[in-house]
């Protein structure tokens, strides 16, 4: 709860400042925000700015200094609250002048962190907090030099979404509230420092970086990287950072991203960040990539050595109009960020490698969405596109369904209305809400108002109220068919007849194909024809980490042995949510693989970060459990 206005007697201003006061535990959605992962009343005070002074000590795995936030109080309260989550607060000051502040801090509410609330004269406009970070903090991955490409120096990187900001600065962790920031990191000369901002292309003598991102984003956007760390050009505004063993390699796999921006721009609109760089992060980093504006944090897994993996990089770039430019205002609303995205990725795709290409992908989202609704169930509320998170955690919550279904979404419109239409209309909607959040609400109505003209009976047709917030699939979900894949669909039956798989035609194969191969097979395949498989391929030997999951994870239905070694290596190296959750869950079918994944996932929990850490727990709590 949030306490009611009063005024502060001035010795009980200075108890709380010198003791902090504590609150019951409640979770957020029990607070006056209208977010429910978010303890901050930004609908009464909001932060415009954040200027952070922030020191980095890798022996101690921690950042300490200072985050001055600037506010707007809109209705004159007396107090800004903020989020935390396992932050030391050393000192809490006001305005220019530094004066002391009464602040109190909540009890720790899993997963959300502390409620921090500072209390505000009239006049203040500035909040400076010194603190320190936690060593154990879920939004800072602390990695040791042996999981390192270069294997000598240690590495440090953040993962913001979806509300672990809060862990490594004090802010309103809302995708609601939106902020232009500056920062200064201190660290050793040896390192570059790098944030999702104006960034140094090489490191220099003092060890001291200055950072600025002048256009307003959310705190999940706020990104930090410190490491020994190179940089190589692609275009006059693209470029790969990354350790020196790895950005030649990864500068040529990417080397197209200048073209994905050019046909991006031809699509929605100019990009409006000026640089779009990347940043290879070590294998431990939990996702394919983040969209953190002006660098992009991409996982090493996607280095294929064919430029067969790069529509990733698209994905992340489309997210600079939707997600960095236009945001979700809360986690209920994700599906506007990544279903959108999605679609927008698929469109820069067809535009750079054609349509056949593009449908290829498109139909294994469609697999996927298939997969995922009967997972989680079709009845199951978490299928529908507006989520009702309540008091859970995002994290938890989180599936293919806002990507794969919100562009089917999407698809169905453009397939409805024709492109023409279509595309003006997210030319606009991209314009309109530029620098802004929106609920699905918002959207809908302008929906409505731009697109359908108010036709309640042409909505009623498109199944707009079901796509949008209700579960399960609507009758008018988009068929897609494609042509290459028909192809590993003839494939499959002769292996599946003959049992050899010497005589499958893999000419033109890319990665999507085999995956649509391996992932199209029974998992009751015998360890014979799984062994011809890899005689033919050598799946097991694959440096394709997406390949290489879905070879693995057919390896363990059919009991084939053989490639355990290789599984064990690859849980021991790769964190990428994606491509090991899959190998934990088949393991954990039988209770002899259940026992397995235990004991693995013990000895390389530690070189997990926390969302992988927790992705992989629920797939071994759920197996025991069940």
């Amino acid at each position: 709860m949030v306490y009611r206005s009063f005024i502060i007697p001035l010795m009980l201003t200075f108890l709380l400042f010198m003791s902090g006061c504590h609150r019951p535990a409640t979770g957020p959605a029990e607070t006056a925000s209208s977010d429910p992962s978010s303890f901050a009343n930004y609908a009464a005070v909001s932060v415009t700015h954040l200027d952070l002074d922030l020191t980095v000590a890798f022996p101690r795995k921690t950042l300490s200094g200072v985050a001055t936030l600037t506010i707007e109080n809109k209705t004159g309260t007396d107090r800004l609250v903020l989020d935390t989550r396992g932050l030391t607060i050393h000192s809490i000051t006001l305005g220019n002048q530094g004066t002391e502040a009464a602040y109190t801090l909540g009890e720790a509410v899993p997963v959300f962190g502390r409620m921090l609330t500072v209390y505000l004269t009239p006049e203040t406009k500035r909040v400076s907090i010194q603190y320190t970070t936690s060593p154990d903090a879920p939004g800072l991955q602390w990695v040791t030099p042996a999981q390192t490409a270069g294997g000598k120096e240690p590495y440090l990187y953040s993962q913001s979404q979806f509300i672990l900001a809060r862990s490594w600065v004090p802010c309103q962790d809302t995708p609601a509230v939106r902020m232009t920031y500056t920062a200064t990191i201190r660290t050793q000369p040896r390192y570059l420092a790098l944030m999702s901002a104006r960034n140094p292309q090489q490191k220099n003598s003092s060890g001291i970086y200055h950072f600025e991102m002048p256009r307003p984003i959310p705190s999940y956007l706020l990104a930090l990287a410190v490491g020994n760390i190179a940089f190589e050009p692609i275009d006059q505004r693209t470029g790969i950072y990354a350790e020196p063993e790895v950005v030649k390699q990864a500068a040529w796999e990417f080397a197209n991203a200048g073209k994905m921006v050019a046909a991006a721009e031809q699509l929605y609109g100019p990009y409006l960040w000026g640089r779009y760089d990347m940043l290879v992060l070590p294998p431990s980093f939990p996702f394919g990539g983040m969209e953190n504006p002006r660098l992009t944090f991409v996982t090493p897994t996607i280095l294929a050595g064919d430029r067969s993996l790069v529509s990733l990089i698209a994905h992340e770039l489309a997210h600079s109009w939707s997600g960095n430019l236009v945001t979700n205002a809360t986690w209920n609303d994700f599906w506007l960020n990544e279903g959108f995205t999605t679609y927008f990725e698929r469109r820069i795709t067809e535009a750079l490698r054609g349509r056949q290409y593009a449908e290829m992908l498109s139909k294994l989202t469609y697999q996927e969405l298939m997969t995922e609704v009967k997972k989680i169930g079709p009845d199951n509320r978490d299928t529908a596109l507006k989520l009702d998170l309540g008091g859970r955690d995002p994290e938890e919550v989180y599936s293919d369904i806002p990507y794969d279904k919100g562009y089917f979404f999407l698809r169905m419109l453009e397939e409805h209305f024709g492109r023409e239409t279509w595309d003006h209309f997210l030319r606009e909607y991209f314009r309109k809400f530029q620098f802004t959040s929106v609920t699905t609400e918002q959207f809908e109505e302008y929906l409505t108002r731009n697109l359908l003209h108010n036709d309640q009976q042409l909505k009623d047709r498109l199944h707009v109220h079901e796509w949008l917030y209700e579960p399960g699939l609507p009758e008018n979900l988009p068929q897609v068919e494609s042509s290459e894949l028909a192809r590993v669909d003839a494939a499959i039956r002769s292996f599946l007849d003959s049992g050899e798989a010497s005589k499958i035609d893999t000419t033109g194969w890319t990665t999507h194909h085999y995956l649509y191969f391996l992932r199209q097979l029974p998992d009751t395949l015998s360890r014979d024809q799984a062994r011809s498989l890899d005689q033919t391929f050598r799946f097991t030997e694959s440096g394709n980490a997406p390949i290489l999951s879905a070879w693995l994870t057919l390896a363990i239905a059919s009991g084939y042995t053989n490639a355990y070694p290789r599984l064990r290596d690859f849980l021991s190296t790769v964190g990428r949510i994606y491509l090991i959750e899959p190998l934990y869950e088949q393991l954990a079918k039988s209770p002899e693989g259940l026992d397995m994944a235990t004991n693995i996932y013990k000895q390389v929990r530690p070189r997990y970060h926390s969302m992988t850490r927790n992705a992989i727990e629920r797939v071994l709590k759920k197996a025991r459990e069940g």
